[in-house]
């Protein structure tokens, strides 16, 4: 039986958990132990209490989490002061964005740490399950938060973006059709905006366009496209992802000059490096935005963690079944048995193992199959 940890989030303004009480409750009367740092759960509105009533162990500080546990369970990456904590035998599974840090990589793979991403977790048909729901939250949060730094005061142009009778709603434009752009184009739509979708994948558009009926402009995602789409909006939301990998920077700093001032732009792939070229650092909640080019940029990267209920009941019922296998079956077992799985794996026992991340950083990549962690023939394909 595994022993499962959940140290607290220590990312500021990072209020999410990655176990509920009723997680904890299923991996219990699966014959596991739960660990749970005192206070992890408070962000998210879930009391100590309900740990204990769900059968786990409150620990009073991180080191007993991360250092008596086989399994560390976390949302956001880890931070620099908790790389003292990585050990060989130790398999964390989290959001790991390894393509946008070096530093964080180089730790797990000195440290010999088994390091399973969710946003690289991928089914045979392309979805990535744990990925999704956050982007779902992102996606629909970008045009609120658009529309909240469009105000004046926030340092906008003083544009509602639905308009009012005689007057013209705002521009929004969505670069990427995927899970944020569907989530971020529906809200704008709802709250009366002029929307744009841009992608490179005909099949998306034309998806859009029999769901929406033609309310939604779509384009073909290229420079010149994209280019004057930039120009007229009003709010611009970055909505790319290639999965494991940098996010690519599309919109150029000659793009964002032409931007009307006290335009807004939300890059959701901040925590990909970016698909902006003038998103050149990350802000928090608390400093959300800067300006650039007379522009207003939001370049928060844990966005869903300023709705942290909502997230974490959203993102555990995503990641349960995952953690559920990696505790019964270990992680070698449950890997091959689950090609999805597999294609999380990013770092295992010191071997970078996820493609993409070796080339953002020019680093050695180890197949999965060289790395003894070959899917059995007839593996499922994952859920």
């Amino acid at each position: 039986m595994a022993v499962i940890g959940v140290p607290r989030e220590i990312k500021r303004h990072e209020n999410r958990v990655a176990l509920t009480p009723a997680g904890t409750h299923a991996l219990v009367q699966a014959g596991h132990t739960v660990l749970i740092e005192r206070g992890a759960g408070e962000g998210s509105g879930f009391r100590d209490e309900d740990y204990a009533d769900a059968g786990a162990q409150l620990v009073p500080h991180p080191e007993a989490v991360w250092e008596a546990a086989d399994l560390v369970l976390k949302v956001k990456e880890p931070l620099p002061e908790e790389y003292r904590f990585f050990r060989p035998g130790l398999t964390l599974f989290t959001y790991l964005h390894l393509a946008a840090d070096e530093a964080l990589t180089r730790a797990l793979l000195d440290r010999g740490v088994t390091a399973i991403a969710y946003e690289t977790v991928q089914r045979a048909d392309g979805s990535l399950p744990l990925l999704t729901p956050m982007s779902e939250v992102a996606g629909r949060m970008a045009p609120q938060v658009g529309a909240h730094f469009l105000e004046r005061a926030h340092g906008g142009r003083g544009v509602l973006l639905g308009g009012v009778p005689g007057v013209p709603p705002a521009d929004v434009v969505i670069i990427g059709g995927g899970t944020v752009g569907r989530n971020a184009a529906r809200i704008a739509l709802g709250l009366g905006a002029r929307v744009t979708v841009l992608d490179v994948r005909p099949e998306v558009l034309r998806w859009f366009d029999d769901v929406y009926g033609g309310r939604i402009t779509t384009l073909m995602s290229n420079e010149y496209n994209i280019a004057h789409a930039v120009r007229r909006a009003d709010l611009l939301i970055g909505a790319v992802l290639i999965p494991g990998a940098r996010a690519p920077r599309l919109v150029s700093e000659a793009m964002v000059r032409s931007m009307k001032p006290g335009s807004v732009i939300v890059d959701v792939a901040v925590d990909q490096g970016g698909s902006i070229a003038t998103i050149d650092r990350v802000t928090t909640h608390d400093a959300p935005t800067y300006e650039r080019h007379g522009v207003v940029h939001y370049a928060v990267a844990n966005m869903p963690g300023a709705v942290p209920r909502t997230s974490t009941l959203a993102l555990t019922n995503a990641t349960l079944p995952y953690v559920l296998d990696l505790a019964r079956l270990g992680v070698e077992e449950a890997v091959r048995r689950d090609p999805a799985l597999a294609r999380g794996v990013n770092a295992y026992r010191g071997r970078l193992t996820h493609r993409a991340v070796a080339e953002a950083h020019r680093l050695p990549y180890t197949p999965l199959e060289e790395a003894g962690l070959e899917a059995h023939p007839g593996a499922a394909g994952g859920r």
